[in-house]
C-alpha cells in the first residue's frame, strides 16, 4: 500500500543572534540584551532544487535581514509581540506557506532565578 504524505520543504535559520531592547522592565529598555532566534519557513522547494536558481526560492539572507529589522528595531514589551512581528513580516514579504519562529531571551532578569532561556514559539500559516 502506497503511503500519502504532504511535502514539508523548509528553509531553516538557527541561532540568529541580535541585540535588542525588548522587555517590560525599564532596565531592559536601557541596557538591552542579546536575543536568539530560530526560524523555519515552509514552501515548495522542488523548482529551486531542480533549477539551482536563487530566483526560484527565497533568499535566506533576505529572511535574516527581515528578522534583524524586527529584533533590532522598535522595542516590544513581550517576546510574544516580537515573535508575532517576525511572522507577520515574513508572511507579508515572502511567498512562503508558513513560518515558525522561536525567540529566546537568555538568562531573563528574574531576581533569584537560574533560567537558561525564556522562550516563545509560534507558528502561523499564510491566509489563503
Amino acid at each position: 500500500m502506497k503511503e500519502d504524505f504532504q511535502k514539508a520543504d523548509r528553509i531553516v535559520l538557527e541561532g540568529m543572534r541580535f541585540y535588542g531592547f525588548h522587555g517590560v522592565n525599564p532596565e531592559e529598555r536601557v541596557q538591552g540584551q542579546e536575543y536568539l532566534v530560530d526560524l523555519a519557513v515552509e514552501m515548495d522547494l522542488s523548482v529551486a532544487g531542480g533549477s539551482d536558481r536563487l530566483e526560484d526560492t527565497v533568499s535566506y539572507a533576505h529572511i535574516y535581514r527581515a528578522v534583524r529589522d524586527v529584533m533590532e528595531g522598535e522595542p516590544r514589551n513581550l517576546l510574544e509581540a516580537a515573535a508575532q512581528s517576525i511572522v507577520d513580516r515574513i508572511l507579508s514579504d515572502f511567498p512562503v506557506d508558513s513560518v515558525s519562529v522561536r525567540v529566546k531571551k537568555p538568562h531573563p532578569p528574574i531576581r533569584g532565578s537560574v533560567i537558561e532561556n525564556a522562550t516563545v514559539e509560534i507558528t502561523r500559516r499564510q491566509e489563503k
